[in-house]
């Protein structure tokens, strides 16, 4: 592990094409060679990036799905022991019994060293995807303790608490956020969310959002890298299109949980107060 833990990470806000495998493909390697020439050593996709994410049913999910062994996982393999860089991404990942999972893939210099199944499905994921139901991994990397997970999943402190307390230092999130009204001048409320749960924790966070439209949606394009403090160290951007994010973080500043003298938020915790709340 890098005892110094100064990492640069990106989030690469690209538009994937629904349906077009090979462009996704070439889309990602792309931007995560621009992402490894700009020096990022952590590199966070959206949500989906390799199929899209708008299916018309069950069945254009499953024709689009791949396994753990597929072709974009393999290219996300090849890139990471090339560039010797870590890869968060999301796919649509095909399980046994033709099920299917929105799913994250966590990959560096060794290989796929962890997959995380969405456990929170949003609107109408629930017809097509299986709710994972394993906790958030944090995974002993080159760069530092990373964990990860997708989107919707952001919306439940109680999920983001799981890695923070397992000792992650950095928590990748990719995300597809559909934008919606707000009041004037307000920022997304996903943004606020994530560095909300930064602070809270005293983790970093990197949610990697897309552009674009998609079958009649936009999305709010509100990737943001967010510190220990909950500080926006990158992003979020009001610039719409594609976007590629840096910030180089000293990573140990996560296992500082004191907000004063006398306050840790982790050691102040009382769970036995906590154990009546459903």
């Amino acid at each position: 592990m890098n005892r110094a833990n100064n990492v640069t990470v990106a989030c690469c806000q690209v538009a994937p094409k629904i349906g077009d495998l090979a462009y996704n493909r070439t889309l990602t390697e792309r931007v995560i060679r621009q992402a490894a020439s700009a020096g990022a050593q952590i590199v966070v996709l959206p949500e989906l990036v390799q199929s899209g994410y708008l299916f018309h049913d069950r069945s254009e999910a499953l024709s689009l799905s791949e396994p753990t062994d597929g072709p974009a996982i393999n290219l996300w393999k090849a890139l990471a022991k090339e560039l010797n860089i870590l890869i968060v991404a999301g796919f649509c990942e095909r399980l046994g019994a033709d099920q299917l999972a929105n799913s994250a893939a966590m990959i560096d210099a060794q290989g796929l060293r962890a997959v995380y199944r969405k456990a929170h499905l949003w609107d109408e994921e629930n017809a097509i995807f299986s709710a994972g139901n394993a906790p958030p991994p944090v995974v002993e990397t080159a760069f530092g303790r990373i964990s990860m997970m997708i989107c919707y999943d952001l919306e439940f402190p109680e999920w983001v608490r799981l890695p923070a307390l397992a000792g992650a230092q950095l928590l990748c999130a990719p995300v597809n956020w559909p934008d919606g009204p707000r009041p004037e001048r307000e920022r997304p409320a996903e943004v606020v969310r994530v560095q909300a749960n930064a602070s809270v924790n005293r983790l970093f966070i990197a949610a990697c959002d897309r552009h674009g439209h998609e079958r009649g949606v936009g999305w709010v394009q509100g990737s943001v890298i967010v510190d220990a403090d909950g500080y926006p160290l990158a992003g979020p951007t009001e610039l719409a299109g594609e976007q590629l994010l840096l910030a180089t973080m000293n990573l140990n500043e996560a296992h500082n949980k004191y907000i004063s003298k006398l306050n840790d938020l982790h050691g102040d915790r009382r769970p036995q107060l906590y154990a009546s709340v459903g």
